[in-house]
């Protein structure tokens, strides 16, 4: 296994899903919705004949469009006697379905999926694709998803396990609904109490993953919590920033500009729908006066209520006039139908389009926040490093009793085993006793008694926490004994 291949687990939550986002997974497009796709992003039509989906029992097949997940998500609460939450909502509430994307380094899925050909990468319709097949380790390692999917939430709450071949790197979307004992549980299933035990059973769920993809040669990337490894440099993170930020910009731009374009298209479809409904009502109407001058001549010439030869020629002309107008009116009717369903589809495309830009928008609003908060980290990082080192450096400089006096005291652990006690604490932080016991016997210490009480007390908010964490594996990085290391 390469060193840099490493396995892709990500997850969105969301208060229901829709037909566009179903659309999207099942690659059940329109033409026009194909070309959106193979323009703006990375969509290749000659490889989506090699998708697959899941079904129950670990079937393979091609993916069915007949029944979308929206659909599938109502048949299976209604199966179960299960009641959506946000049924009768104005605004959805209730966060009912999870949808997990799993996948892997470029390189090693695109292995998986076509083993040694030639694939062209390239957004569009690639002739050179149409003679590629799809390889079973691609297969092996889906049905190996599935199976830890369904041990681990249930096979009955999978409404859609989808495998995409046709974009840059293979992978799958595995759509689910938080069920346990017949409820929904997302807090249970995945939340937990508190934003601590959501990371530590999103890391759990990496681990056991990474048993699974380790068989098809993705490793596990390994957190900074769990190595005690320093942050990248500012000057690498703010390269992945920039070049992630590049990217988000130019895909909202891109979806903006298709936004603008399906507009347009919409407005033209607009018109083109009141002007057949409008000529579909004037013939309409014309039909029915003609019906009713036809019925007023059958009347008259049932009581003979003048010239029969003229009352007979004219019903004649008038009936061929009604032949000619059925089918005017069934031509209008036809073209008001493909007109009706091409506004649909593009309204569809719209409404999709729309949503992705907005999910991209929000995904970036998090990402910011995410890093203005890693930037406090750094500065912090830096303040603590200058802060040690310039106690070195001062030092030498003190007599023996100033050192004494010193001795014990957190400025001198610090100084020292800085980065171990900070270690040893963020796993306790995180909940890991066993895990900060381990590393602190494997690295000189054992200190701290074992019969000490620990935990966290129900009214320590996370700051209070992360001192008692800080002090705790001050102790637990001393001798047994109690005596300082020696450097």
């Amino acid at each position: 296994m390469s060193e840099n291949s490493k396995q892709v687990v990500h997850f969105n939550v969301m208060k229901g899903f829709t037909t566009a986002q179903s659309n999207e997974h099942q690659r059940n497009w329109t033409e026009r919705a194909w070309e959106n796709a193979m323009l703006h992003g990375n969509y290749d039509r000659s490889r989506e004949r090699l998708n697959f989906e899941i079904t129950k029992g670990g079937k393979i097949r091609p993916i069915d469009t007949s029944v979308s997940i929206p659909k599938r998500m109502a048949a299976s609460l209604a199966e179960r006697g299960i009641k959506d939450p946000n049924q009768g909502l104005e605004i959805p509430k209730y966060r009912t379905v999870v949808d997990f994307i799993l996948s892997g380094s470029k390189e090693q899925m695109r292995k998986l999926a076509f083993g040694n050909q030639t694939v062209v990468f390239e957004p569009g319709d690639n002739a050179e694709n149409y003679g590629l097949k799809r390889m079973p380790e691609i297969e092996h390692w889906a049905k190996d998803m599935y199976t830890f999917m369904c041990d681990k939430y249930g096979e009955e709450n999978i409404i859609g396990f989808y495998v995409h071949c046709d974009e840059t790197t293979p992978h799958l979307h595995c759509t689910m609904m938080p069920i346990k004992n017949g409820k929904f549980a997302f807090k249970e299933l995945f939340a937990g109490k508190d934003k601590y035990e959501f990371s530590m059973n999103t890391k759990r769920l990496h681990n056991e993953l990474a048993k699974v993809n380790a068989l098809y040669g993705l490793g596990r990337g390994t957190a900074v919590s769990e190595t005690g490894a320093r942050h990248r440099p500012t000057e690498e993170y703010r390269r992945h920033l920039d070049a992630w930020c590049a990217s988000i910009e130019e895909e909202v731009s891109q979806h903006q500009k298709a936004l603008a374009e399906l507009r347009g298209e919409v407005s033209v479809a607009e018109r083109r729908v009141k002007g057949l409904t409008s000529m579909v009502n004037n013939l309409e109407a014309e039909k029915a006066e003609k019906e009713k001058a036809v019925a007023e001549l059958h009347r008259q010439l049932r009581n003979q209520e003048g010239d029969s030869v003229e009352l007979t020629a004219r019903l004649r002309d008038l009936q061929h006039e009604l032949s000619e107008l059925d089918l005017k009116l069934a031509d209008k009717k036809e073209k008001l139908s493909v007109a009706d369903q091409k506004l649909r589809d593009l309204n569809e495309d719209q409404s999709y389009i729309q949503q992705r830009t907005d999910d991209l928008k929000e995904e970036s609003a998090k990402y910011s926040e995410e890093i203005r908060q890693n930037v406090g980290s750094f500065v912090k990082d830096a303040m603590l490093e200058n802060l040690i080192n310039d106690f070195h450096t001062r030092r030498a400089s003190l007599s023996d009793e100033e050192l004494k006096f010193l001795s014990g005291s957190p400025l001198i652990e610090f100084a020292e085993h800085g980065s171990e006690i900070l270690h040893c604490a963020t796993l306790l932080f995180l909940g890991y006793l066993d895990g900060a016991t381990t590393f602190a016997e494997g690295h000189g210490g054992g200190g701290g008694g074992s019969d000490l009480k620990w935990g966290r007390d129900d009214d320590e908010d996370s700051r209070q926490w992360a001192r008692h964490c800080l002090r705790m594996a001050s102790k637990m990085m001393r001798p047994a004994g109690g005596k300082s290391r020696k450097r």
